[in-house]
């Protein structure tokens, strides 16, 4: 073998295990990786800023399912970078972050930009670790691999001091790992058969992460076999086919009335892959803890889940995949007793879904919600981040594949750019929007500068209704008449994008949308469109209070 210095041995690693591309803020403190970069044929996506370069790789471990890539410098580059790795670990998403170190000889002296990487990452990723010398390069990345995508899929942190990447070692490569996927025993299967035949009003909720479309394809011919209710959890919406006769809707923000009362009136939960953590359960209260009142079945790869915060009846540890898989035996005696409810909570959120009520205002945002499901084709990919917007898109638009919705269960804002760019890039003959408010777009727009550069032709919404929407409906909740700091002063968001180089238009009234929205797919540019929403239009099922000032 032929001596490589560290920078080397990792790029060769990463090629090793399959990495097609990576993001990342370039630095001095990994110059040997950026050299390795150079001629290894990865596609290096070079971004704006940290946080907008670890969404777009936490992006490529959701929509492919192994680990995005993501390099920085240390200090400000890493804790910008922790956004995304906050997002990848409450999101469930396979992701390694590489941080270029301070010198060895140089710690515990408060160096130039040094910071404790174990303490600062520890409570946010499955693990943080230095790799000192380069010989174990190898073995801590094989390693960092498996940890992010075995059990419950998550971040990684590895911190690269500086001298390591320049100094040589003569080591094998490691070939590409696969991660070990837990699968349910027999009599887990069988017992779930009986408690199905026995149970009376049955539902079952999809989250979590680590599916595939055949996997989604085989628990959605499950679910008919049964006549089974089957919901969606907290933007995990493309886990179940929205015409399916059996999908009953999403467990999100503001469910359906009736698809929450359904969850807290079944006899028997059957929760797959998800956590049912406080957005998906009303905050903790469509569930007792620690004993739910309904019989729950707890399918999840991590066993340090099972049971942490609800204790079920029948626990399996099972990825999604392997589960699925299983069910193909399992049929039932006779027709279910409740199939005749099915059809209702499947007529149930069709009519939850379909109408958009009349907002104030010229520009109907629930009418172009439903015309971009209507006009846009099932490859689709939308992209948004966290705001108030996003409560029209997640009623209205209707997903039909695994791997069409991007969006952080965290709750991190200036997600949909980032994550955009990467789907892309990934998927090139998909359709990408974004839909984004005015105060989640400027989090992260800086990206769409990344979108130009590598001419990669997203298309972002930004909903402009001149306010933190959220936080100001919160605020006329508990603070009637007392508006402080969610007021926000915009710029030109189409001039935004045609002085970056890309498309950009200025939306005020509902019948422009259309025209404009083809004119910037046309353009094959990046493009913004800078819709102006009502501010009275607080939220997808509420206006601003009488009286109140917008």
């Amino acid at each position: 073998m032929t001596p490589r210095n560290g920078g080397r041995i990792l790029v060769d690693q990463l090629r090793a295990q399959g990495v097609e591309r990576v993001t990342c803020v370039p630095g001095e403190s990994y110059l040997a990786v950026l050299d390795a970069l150079y001629d290894s044929g990865i596609d290096v996506l070079t971004c704006r800023a940290e946080g907008g370069a670890a969404m777009m790789a936490e992006a490529y471990g959701k929509l492919t399912g192994r680990p995005g890539i993501c390099f920085v410098t240390r200090g400000p580059g890493a804790t910008n970078a922790s956004h995304g790795v906050h997002i990848a670990m409450q999101d469930s998403t396979p992701m390694i972050l590489f941080v270029g170190q301070i010198e060895c000889g140089m710690r515990e002296r408060e160096a130039f930009q040094e910071l404790d990487y174990r303490a600062v990452f520890g409570s946010m990723a499955k693990w943080v670790t230095e790799i000192d010398t380069p010989d174990r390069i190898p073995e801590l990345v094989a390693r960092a691999f498996r940890v992010a995508m075995q059990g419950r899929p998550g971040p990684v942190v590895i911190a690269l001091p500086e001298e390591m990447l320049v100094a040589m070692a003569d080591v094998p490569d490691v070939p590409r790992v696969e991660p070990a996927a837990p699968a349910p025993a027999p009599a887990d299967i069988e017992r779930l058969g009986a408690m199905l035949a026995s149970a009376r009003q049955p539902i079952a909720i999809l989250g979590g992460s680590g599916w595939t479309q055949d996997a989604v394809d085989q628990f959605a011919g499950f679910a008919e076999r049964w006549a089974l209710p089957v919901c969606t959890s907290f933007r995990r919406a493309d886990r179940f086919r929205w015409d399916h006769p059996c999908y009953a809707g999403d467990l999100g923000i503001g469910p359906a009335p009736a698809l929450a009362a359904r969850v807290k009136d079944a006899d028997l939960l059957l929760l797959i892959g998800g956590r049912m953590s406080e957005m998906p359960s009303g905050s903790y209260s469509l569930l007792d803890i620690p004993v739910p009142r309904q019989t729950l079945v707890h399918v999840h790869p991590g066993a340090e889940e099972l049971g942490r915060v609800y204790a079920p009846t029948l626990a399996i540890q099972a990825s999604p995949r392997s589960f699925a898989a299983a069910l193909a035996p399992l049929k039932p005696a006779s027709a279910p007793g409740w199939g005749n409810g099915t059809p209702q909570a499947h007529a149930d959120y069709l009519a939850w879904s379909g109408t958009a009520r009349k907002l104030p205002g010229g520009f109907q945002y629930g009418e172009i919600v439903r015309w971009l499901d209507e006009r846009l084709p099932p490859e689709a990919i939308l992209c948004n981040g966290a705001g108030n917007f996003a409560g029209w898109l997640h009623r209205h638009h209707r997903f039909s594949r695994l791997g069409t919705q991007l969006a952080p269960t965290s709750g991190s804002m200036g997600y949909g750019v980032p994550a955009a760019v990467m789907a892309k890039r990934q998927c090139p003959e998909s359709p990408v929007l974004v839909v984004a408010g005015d105060g989640d777009f400027l989090m992260n727009g800086q990206e769409f500068a990344t979108a130009v550069q590598h001419d990669i032709p997203v298309l972002v919404v930004v909903i402009d209704n001149g306010m933190y929407g959220t936080i100001r409906m919160h605020q006329e909740r508990d603070y009637p008449g007392r508006v402080s700091a969610t007021r926000l002063k915009n710029p030109d968001f189409a001039a935004y994008a045609r002085a970056f180089g890309g498309h950009g238009e200025t939306i005020r009234a509902t019948e422009d949308f259309a025209p404009a929205f083809e004119r910037a797919i046309a353009s094959g540019k990046p493009a913004i469109l800078h819709c102006f929403l009502d501010p009275r239009a607080l939220s997808v099922g509420r206006d601003m209070p009488a009286g109140a000032t917008a």
